[in-house]
């Protein structure tokens, strides 16, 4: 897999020349604070032993809806080493959230899909973004980079984009409890076999979607400065949530298309099937959209896919051919141009259109994710290029070989069904610093590197 390295070479010198040149990316709808605590073994097993370790384990087998007690905290949190997988849950209950508190967390960072995508292009690479940020709090706001990375404000009747720092509130509720474990982490008799992390959302924004007055009475004027737009934070709606944000959604949606602004959707796990289908009507309103073979496979489950659906989630690495059929499915159904799949060790990208600078984009973005993996942040477009000296995953060569002979692929390209599917094997840091937020990296490098490259 010798060839990679060079095109991994010449992608990141193009990133660098290229995506300083984009003009301005919006940025919906979540925003909040990561509380981020690193697991001890000893420590989470006394707490485990103490609420009653039969009652925790019966969690850790199957996760709850929500959290409403400390043994479905420590079950689920459980549930996640067990399998090195991530997973989110919303915490409803009160004394659980002290609970969280109390616990405590090793560092605070800026979280949600838009405030890490925020720093990142806007605090990193200088590309200007306006966020949506739900609740403006000091805290929230001294968690914002400096950079081009500003917030609506109306004042006298008039937009104003202001960086956060210069609108903050006092109040305090959008706090997310990220419990982190490293690769080998070993409670009772369970081992991890991946790092990764459990989520407990204590959050009452994000979670119903809430949309500022700013962006619902000014949008048409806010995206005056914008050449593309991503939107995510749908995960959060259940059927008694979606209504009123799904309306406000379509209708930016709407604002987006008559100005030609290609807006993407980043995908992330939706517990609630109702919600997945109105996601699936709307996706064609997308340019773009974003997923992991989880949400993939959730996708398919309610598209009455359920023997696709199972096929992604059989095999690791995931089986290339099965994400092809599954992505051809929801191109065809959708009318979606993009379609960006990103799972542990190789991306795919299948575009209506055709280019090599798709694949370089996904090299980009694999480069950006593998450099944030090592240091923990990147602090400039150029610090990515550390991320050459890191191997390109040896495992995703049976995935090359298969989408060689299944589709005639060369060169990570191959022509599927009127489609360009392109392949990218990534680079895989041995002992990440944090795997928070790597998703976010990959899907906005790889959307706005592609489209800087056609500048």
């Amino acid at each position: 897999m010798t060839g990679w390295e060079s095109l991994y070479k010449d992608a990141i010198e193009k990133a660098i020349k290229s995506v300083p040149k984009v003009k301005g990316v919006l940025l919906g709808y979540n925003t909040n604070i990561d509380a981020i605590k690193y697991l001890d073994s000893k420590d989470l097993e006394e707490r485990i032993e103490k609420v009653g370790k039969e009652e925790v384990l019966k969690y850790s087998e199957e996760l709850p809806e929500k959290i409403t007690s400390i043994p479905q905290l420590l079950g689920s949190i459980l549930w996640s080493i067990r399998r090195g997988k991530a997973a989110e849950l919303f915490v409803e209950s009160c004394p659980v959230r002290f609970y969280m508190k109390r616990w405590g967390w090793n560092e605070l960072r800026m979280g949600g899909q838009v405030g890490i995508m925020a720093n990142l292009l806007g605090g990193v690479y200088g590309v200007p973004v306006i966020a949506h940020v739900p609740q403006i709090s000091r805290l929230q706001a001294s968690l914002f980079l400096d950079g081009p990375i500003y917030v609506p404000k109306v004042e006298d009747g008039k937009v104003k984009l202001v960086h956060p720092k210069e609108f903050q509130g006092d109040e305090e509720s959008c706090i997310h409890f990220i419990y982190e474990f490293p690769r080998g982490f070993k409670v009772f008799e369970f081992e991890a076999p991946r790092e990764n992390r459990f989520i407990g959302a204590a959050d009452d924004y994000n979670t119903t979607l809430f949309i500022r007055d700013e962006f619902k009475e000014s949008f048409g004027e806010i995206v005056e400065s914008v050449q593309l737009a991503i939107i995510s934070g749908l995960q959060a709606l259940t059927k008694e949530t979606y209504s009123e944000p799904m309306e406000t959604i379509k209708a930016h949606l709407d604002v987006l298309n008559e100005k030609d602004i290609p807006a993407h959707l980043e995908f992330a796990f939706t517990p609630d099937e109702l919600v997945r289908k109105e996601i699936i009507k709307i996706l064609g309103k997308f340019y773009s959209v974003g997923l992991n073979e989880v949400e993939l496979s959730s996708i398919m489950e309610v598209m009455g896919e359920k023997e696709l659906a199972e096929k992604l989630l059989a095999h690791d690495p995931v089986d290339p051919i099965a994400v092809t059929e599954a992505m051809l499915k929801l191109a065809k159904e959708t009318g979606v141009k993009r379609i960006h799949f990103h799972t542990y060790g190789y991306y795919l990208a299948l575009t209506e259109y055709r280019g090599e600078y798709v694949r370089d984009a996904l090299l980009f973005a694999a480069l950006a994710a593998a450099a944030k993996a090592m240091k923990g942040n990147i602090t400039s477009l150029e610090e990515i290029r550390d991320a050459l000296s890191v191997p390109v995953n040896e495992k995703a060569q049976q995935v090359e070989e298969a989408l060689v002979k299944e589709y005639g692929m060369k060169d990570g390209i191959a022509e599927v069904e009127g489609y360009q599917l392109a392949f990218i094997p990534t680079k895989i840091v041995a002992k990440p610093k944090s795997t928070v937020g790597i998703g976010d990296t990959i899907s906005s490098s790889a959307f706005v590197g592609e489209f800087s490259f056609t500048l």
